[in-house]
């Protein structure tokens, strides 16, 4: 036995593979970090509100064929302004 902790070192180069491709064809900005993922983008216009379901629409898709599930029960919108029209998201059904 070596000393050298490996959960520390290959759970998150396993992370990185595995979750590698899941920002392909995301317009907006996706942050990921352990089992946090973050979708964050401009809603000036309707096109930028489109953008962002583009991507949540890309995401379910994306978790559907890695059989791999988001917690919906954990997701939450931020809307930042007070003239926002609080545009509501969908992933997948909800």
């Amino acid at each position: 036995m070596s000393n050298i902790p490996q959960r520390l070192v290959l759970g998150p180069v396993l992370l990185n593979i595995f979750d590698g491709d899941m920002g392909s064809g995301i317009e907006c900005t996706l942050t990921k970090f352990v089992d946090f993922t973050k979708l964050s983008g401009v809603v000036d216009t309707p096109e930028g509100r489109d953008a962002i379901q583009r991507d949540f629409d890309i995401l379910e898709r994306w978790a559907s064929v890695n059989l791999m599930k988001f917690n919906k029960a954990k997701c939450n919108t931020l809307h930042l302004d007070s003239d926002n029209p609080k545009h509501g998201y969908r992933l997948g059904n909800e």
